[in-house]
């Protein structure tokens, strides 16, 4: 199923070669690193405000709930507007409410209420900003280029995953928590400074100018381009259950590790495991050429059945450090040959919109996860729910096997859809 690239060509130009991709790579990975610092942070910050794991849920939604709200709306905003401009306005937004929130937290007594409403700002600012992503790599790399550099940008995100506790660590006992939110915004603030400095054209669609647009119509559009391919909403179904599977792993695993597996120490590797894990399936990503790159992907998320029937076991710990860590390499494999092949196959100025569905559809299930297992443990025991989500995702994942477009789809663009009018996208450097 996988190949290197053809003997007897020559190797593809690298992507950091390409001056607008360099700018937006150092970008996403410096705010990248800076956002992965903030997690471990936070709820030290707040539990040393508070007390109270209560005030930690309600700055976390303050943040997740307007970004699932506001998500498609992102979209469309992406679509129709230049995205640079977008991701640009969303860097200096992001910049001040984590600056905010670090001067909070500097201060002798925080505030929890502005904490929240900053939160809150952050998840409305995200939810356009994650939309931008796709449309400006594929303004800014050509086709033949896109694998290596949405694996590069895989890898730089695993690393910032991989190094970002530790980072988070050394601020938080070494300066104090709002130092940490200090050194987000600054992250920002940098990437915001390189957008700048970006030269792509933003696509264009041919009916912006003769046909008048109403946001429900954009809303509208953007759902027809998602239903027009079963090889995109089934595997968005998939990957919705990957991240409700991954909500149940990552709610009932630490309590069985630090019970029936050996300790804390045991969770801090398994988390571990799966930064290495997923760093590593970026990597192979960027290497390999999967001639059906959507049922390659898919298989490889199936994976994730592994860790849960090791925690509902329980395995020994070692097999199920073992096993994270090649489940996360599968999401780590799956994320550039996705991202890759949803730039190919959908046209530029929706681009923005069907990615918006697929974040809201993964952000959407994790709570569903984060809800469930505690309940369903209570009930029935944790080995009940683990086991639940271990069959669910492996036959959900793989079952998209049997899906026609995902079994069709290959290295080569498919003709359009029907519901799908096909206009050449602006770019340049291609």
């Amino acid at each position: 199923m996988i190949r290197d690239a053809a003997p007897g060509r020559p190797a593809p130009q690298h992507p950091l070669r390409l001056r607008d991709f360099r700018l937006l790579f150092l970008g996403r990975t410096v705010s990248t690193l800076g956002d992965a610092v903030v997690p471990a942070a936070l709820a030290i910050a707040i539990t040393r405000a508070t007390g109270s794991s209560g005030a930690l849920a309600l700055v976390l939604g303050c943040a997740m709930v307007p970004r699932l709200l506001l998500l498609p709306f992102g979209g469309v905003a992406g679509d129709r507007l230049d995205p640079r401009r977008v991701a640009l306005t969303t860097d200096l937004l992001r910049a001040a409410t984590q600056l905010l929130v670090g001067l909070e937290l500097l201060g002798a007594r925080p505030d929890l209420t502005h904490i929240a409403i900053a939160s809150a700002a952050g998840g409305l600012a995200s939810a356009f900003a994650m939309p931008t992503a796709s449309p400006l790599v594929r303004a800014a790399v050509p086709a033949e280029h896109r694998l290596r550099a949405n694996a590069l940008l895989g890898s730089a995100t695993s690393a910032a995953r991989l190094g970002g506790p530790a980072l988070a660590g050394v601020l938080v006992y070494t300066a104090g928590p709002g130092w940490a939110f200090v050194a987000d915004g600054v992250s920002f603030l940098l990437s915001a400074a390189l957008l700048t400095r970006v030269r792509i054209a933003p696509a264009r669609s041919g009916q912006a100018s003769a046909e008048k647009r109403t946001l429900r119509r954009d809303l509208a559009e953007g759902w027809r381009e998602v239903r027009a391919r079963d090889w995109y909403w089934t595997s968005l179904v998939a990957h919705g259950v990957w991240n409700g599977a991954s909500a149940v792993a990552l709610t009932l695993g630490p309590l069985i590790a630090a019970t029936r597996l050996g300790g804390d120490g045991v969770w801090v590797a398994v988390t571990q495991a799966g930064a290495v894990g997923l760093l590593l399936g970026s990597l192979a990503a960027g290497r390999l050429r999967p001639r059906r790159p959507v049922l390659v992907g898919n298989l490889a998320l199936a994976l994730f059945g592994l860790p849960l029937l090791a925690l509902a076991v329980p395995a020994p710990a070692p097999v199920t450090v073992a096993a994270y860590g090649v489940a996360m390499a599968g999401l780590g494999f799956l994320n550039p040959v996705w991202e890759t092949v949803v730039q190919r196959e959908f046209p530029a100025q929706v681009l923005a919109r069907v990615t918006s569905y697929d974040w809201l559809l993964s952000l959407a299930a994790a709570p569903l996860g984060y809800v469930l297992a505690p309940l369903a443990a209570g009930a029935w025991g944790s080995r009940v729910p683990l086991l639940a989500a271990a069959v669910l995702v492996t036959l959900v994942c793989a079952g998209t096997a049997a899906v026609p477009g995902v079994r069709r789809l290959g290295t080569q663009p498919e003709k359009p859809a029907p519901a799908t009018v096909e206009r050449p996208p602006v770019r340049v450097n291609s």
